[in-house]
């Protein structure tokens, strides 16, 4: 029976994920659908104006051409007019000219006769006939304007579609995902010499399967792309996953998009949790500050009693805690109403807020700014049942590093009320690396990852990120991966072993030691049982 039972919960679970692709599968097509429609009418349209143009062209050039066949003709005739004028008047002078002449001959005074015969030959030589050019100025040829459009006209009758580039191909093999950073390769099937540039598109997403066409994030773009691979930096993997697809482009048209491929980007997420924090934070989503005002409602008769009162004082704290009034000075502190009594969950001096995400297995990593000029801060790990008195590094429950800028400048890694001193610079980030199944925690430099110091711990239950901060603020990044060169020294500690001083627990449920390994910053080694 348990058997068959088991069955039909694998046959149940392979029917709705067939029904989940099937119906992401119909959106698809839904949405090419409209897509087709919808670019036809596009496509149409850009034809009609393509060809609109080239009509615009032709018409232009027509009005152009025909302008200057106007003009040769005006010039011409022009030309020719002023020369039959002047032709005209120089026939009508050289045929006064000649009856002059034919009636001289007949001049019988040989005086007479001889001053006419000097008066026609100096008329003669002086005569419009004799200067003009007897060759047209211009010819009645109009051939050197005619046009042979021919060619013209083949290469419209070859108009066509332009050439698309096909899709491209993701490489998935050669693609990359390590700190923070996504390298994606692709390549073109068929070599195509034409291609100008390439565009990327990509989101995030917690679908591990293809990518749906309705989805919470959009696609983000990236254009004019020269080479077959690109690297995306500096990203925060707030999403299990990513989609990324790609499409080539040449002059003229961008060609179809690769098939989409999905890349895990798991990382550790988390927030400052606000109904765990002090009265005096000013807590945001990824960042808290040190507000003096924010427990001005709580009785001041409180401090210096943390840690002598019965039962009965806590439920008169928490009372007077709710029937404070906050401070204006909280207003931007932007989060959902705490439970009832939540936000006293710290109290006295332990400026302390929990991370909203515990962690119960595997490795992860997280980073940490504090503000220049803050006084005190610390960061660290703390199991959730952590008392609202507790102070990190104070209790077996709490690992964490403490800077102290105040009065007295100290940077020391700190558990169960016992200190060791780190003698490093203060990174203006710190870097925290949990690996929850083999019981480390490690705290880096994360500009130049250079490890800080290691808790070795035997963790009993979950724990939370930790926090406490005075007089000054904290930032945090998460949704990072472990850096490669945390990995690479992970390895390499882990297989290093033993060491040569400790310091023994006052509780023996919880196993940590503070040790040292020559030439490496400062470790503590778990007491296995």
């Amino acid at each position: 029976m348990d058997s068959q039972k088991d069955a039909l919960q694998r046959i149940i679970a392979t029917l709705a994920n067939k029904n989940e692709e099937l119906q992401n599968f119909i959106e698809t097509l839904n949405h090419t659908f409209g897509r087709v429609q919808d670019n036809s009418t596009q496509v149409v349209s850009d034809l009609e104006e393509e060809f609109d143009t080239l009509y615009s062209i032709l018409d232009e050039m027509k009005e152009s051409m025909t302008n200057t066949i106007k003009q040769e003709t005006v010039r011409k005739s022009h030309e020719l007019q002023n020369q039959l004028t002047q032709s005209t008047n120089a026939l009508e002078s050289a045929e006064e000219l000649l009856e002059f002449a034919n009636n001289a001959l007949h001049i019988a005074d040989e005086e007479e006769f001889t001053k006419a015969a000097k008066q026609i030959k100096d008329r003669v030589t002086m005569a419009p006939a004799f200067r003009l050019t007897m060759k047209p100025k211009a010819t009645d040829n109009m051939t050197h304007l005619m046009v042979d459009f021919s060619k013209e006209r083949q290469l419209l009758q070859g108009l066509k579609f332009l050439p698309v580039p096909r899709a491209p191909e993701i490489v998935l093999g050669d693609c990359l995902v390590i700190d923070n950073e996504v390298t994606i390769t692709w390549r073109i099937p068929v070599e195509d010499s034409k291609i100008d540039h390439y565009i990327l598109e990509y989101r995030k997403t917690n679908h591990e399967g293809l990518p749906r066409v309705k989805d919470e994030q959009c696609w983000e773009v990236l254009d004019n792309i020269k080479t077959s691979e690109y690297t995306l930096q500096g990203l925060r993997f707030d999403t299990k996953f990513m989609n990324f697809r790609v499409r080539a482009c040449n002059k003229a048209a961008a060609g179809d998009y690769s098939d989409p491929v999905t890349l895990e980007t798991r990382a550790f997420n988390f927030g400052f949790d606000s109904t765990s924090s002090h009265l005096n934070l000013k807590v945001e989503d990824r960042s808290v500050e040190w507000d003096p005002q924010g427990g001005k409602g709580v009785d001041s008769k409180v401090k210096g009693k943390e840690n002598k009162g019965s039962s009965a004082h806590f439920t008169n704290l928490k009372n007077m805690s709710r029937s404070g009034t906050p401070s204006p000075k909280r207003t931007s502190v932007t989060r959902s109403p705490a439970p009832r009594g939540a936000r006293d969950r710290f109290t006295g001096e332990s400026y302390t807020v929990l991370g909203d995400t515990s962690i119960e297995s595997g490795q992860h990593y997280w980073e940490v700014k504090p503000q220049k000029d803050c006084k005190s801060y610390s960061v660290g790990l703390a199991y959730r049942n952590l008392g609202k008195f507790d102070q990190l590094g104070k209790t077996n429950t709490t690992w964490c590093i403490h800077v102290n800028n105040w009065l007295q400048n100290s940077f020391a890694a700190k558990h169960n009320n016992k200190a060791k001193n780190l003698d490093v610079p203060v990174p203006d980030s710190i870097g925290v690396y949990c690996d929850f199944d083999r019981g480390q925690l490690s705290f880096y430099n994360a500009e130049n990852k250079q490890l800080l110091h290691t808790f070795k711990v035997r963790f009993t239950q979950p724990v939370v990120p930790a926090f406490m901060v005075w007089c000054g603020g904290l930032t945090l990044s998460t949704g990072l991966q472990i850096p490669s060169a945390v990995r690479s020294f992970q390895k390499t500690e882990n297989g290093l072993g033993g060491s040569n001083s400790s310091i023994s627990q006052q509780d023996p449920s919880v196993a940590c030691d503070i040790c040292f390994y020559d030439k490496l910053p400062s470790v503590d080694s778990s007491l296995m049982p």
